[in-house]
C-alpha cells in the first residue's frame, strides 16, 4: 500500500512539475523591460519579414502560444503578444522557428505533421468503434469483439503517445537551432540575458513533456486494466 502511494506521488510529480516549472519560469521573465525594443507580436512580425515567410501572419490567442501550419499563423498568448519582455521575444522567436521549419519543409516537422494526422484519425475512428462494438457484441455475442476492442484502444493511445513524442525533437530544434541563434546573432538579447533566454526556450520546448508522460501512463493503465 505504501509503495503504491509513493508511486502515485512520483507519477503526479512527473506530470505536474514540468508544467509548473515552465509557468513559473515564463512568469519570472515575463516582466516588462524598457530596454527591449519589440513586443512579442512586433518581434514575430519582424522575424517573418527578415526570413521572407510570405503569407505567415501573427495574431493573439486565448490558447497557448503555437504556430498553426494550416493557416500559416503564429499565435501568441495575450501576455506575450503585447509584452516587451524576455519571455515574449523568446517565445515569439520559438514560434517563428516553427514557421521557418515549415517553410523549409524540415523532415522532423513534416514527420510530426503526418504522425499527428494519423493519431487524430485513429482517435476519431476509434471513438466510433467503441460505440459500435458493444452493440455488435450484444447482437452477435462474438468472442473476438473484446479482443478487437482492446486492440483499438491500445493502438489509439499508442498513436497519441507517438504523436507527443515526435513533437519533442521538433520543439527542441525550434528553440535551439532556430530561435536561440536568431536572438544571439541578431543582437536582440544582451549577453547577460542569454542564460535566462536559454531557460525560457527550454521551457517552450518541454511544453509537451507532460503530455507525453500522460500518454505513456494511459497506456500502462490500459494494459494493467486488461490484465485483470
Amino acid at each position: 500500500m505504501a509503495l503504491a502511494i509513493v508511486g502515485a506521488i512520483i507519477l503526479i510529480a512527473l506530470l505536474l512539475v514540468p508544467q509548473l516549472w515552465s509557468n513559473a519560469l515564463m512568469t519570472r521573465y515575463g516582466r516588462e523591460r524598457d530596454d527591449i525594443k519589440y513586443s512579442g507580436s512586433e518581434f514575430a512580425q519582424h522575424l517573418i519579414r527578415e526570413h521572407n515567410l510570405d503569407g505567415v501572419s501573427v495574431e493573439p490567442t486565448s490558447q497557448g502560444d503555437h504556430y498553426d501550419h494550416i493557416t500559416l499563423t503564429v499565435r501568441l498568448s495575450q501576455a506575450n503578444y503585447n509584452s516587451r519582455s524576455l519571455t515574449a521575444i523568446a517565445v515569439a522567436a520559438h514560434e517563428v522557428g516553427h514557421a521557418i521549419q515549415h517553410s523549409e519543409r524540415d523532415s522532423r516537422f513534416m514527420l510530426r505533421d503526418r504522425v499527428v494526422r494519423m493519431a487524430a484519425a485513429t482517435e476519431h475512428y476509434g471513438s466510433f468503434a467503441f460505440i459500435a462494438i458493444p452493440i455488435l457484441a450484444l447482437a452477435t455475442r462474438s468472442p473476438l469483439l473484446p479482443a478487437i476492442s482492446f486492440l483499438i484502444g491500445f493502438f489509439s493511445m499508442t498513436a497519441t503517445t507517438i504523436a507527443h513524442l515526435s513533437t519533442l525533437p521538433v520543439e527542441m530544434d525550434a528553440s535551439f537551432n532556430r530561435a536561440l541563434p536568431i536572438l544571439k546573432q541578431g543582437g536582440y538579447i544582451k549577453p547577460a540575458d542569454e542564460r535566462a533566454v536559454h531557460k525560457i526556450l527550454k521551457a517552450a520546448a518541454y511544453t509537451y513533456v507532460a503530455a507525453s508522460l500522460t500518454s505513456l501512463l494511459n497506456i500502462w493503465r490500459w494494459l494493467k486494466m486488461m490484465r485483470r
